[in-house]
């Protein structure tokens, strides 16, 4: 499981069948509190929008989200956060 932000969506005039009405969301992804990678990820929310904070699931776990026929994806948006800490080593050694 990894998080990232919304940043734009993807267009597609053809897709794999099982993914016919499933949102495609451009995520940068976040690690250690700062932008990472840029990837696209199916939304199984079907609620998320540009600059909404999300958790990923990756592989083929990702797929199993959607839970009718096999959908093809290598990621997928589970759900929202609403807040996020970075917390320094130095801190929890205290």
């Amino acid at each position: 499981m990894y998080t990232g932000t919304v940043i734009g969506t993807v267009v597609a005039t053809k897709k794999y069948e099982s993914l016919s009405g499933i949102k495609l969301l451009v995520v940068e992804t976040i690690e250690n509190g700062k932008p990472a990678k840029v990837i696209v990820a199916a939304d199984a929310t079907r609620q998320a929008g540009i600059g909404d904070f999300v958790y990923l699931i990756g592989s083929k776990e990702a797929a199993l989200l959607f839970r009718q026929k096999y959908t093809p994806v290598d990621a997928a948006i589970a759900g929202f956060i609403d807040r996020y800490d970075v917390i320094s080593t130095k801190e929890t050694q205290q």
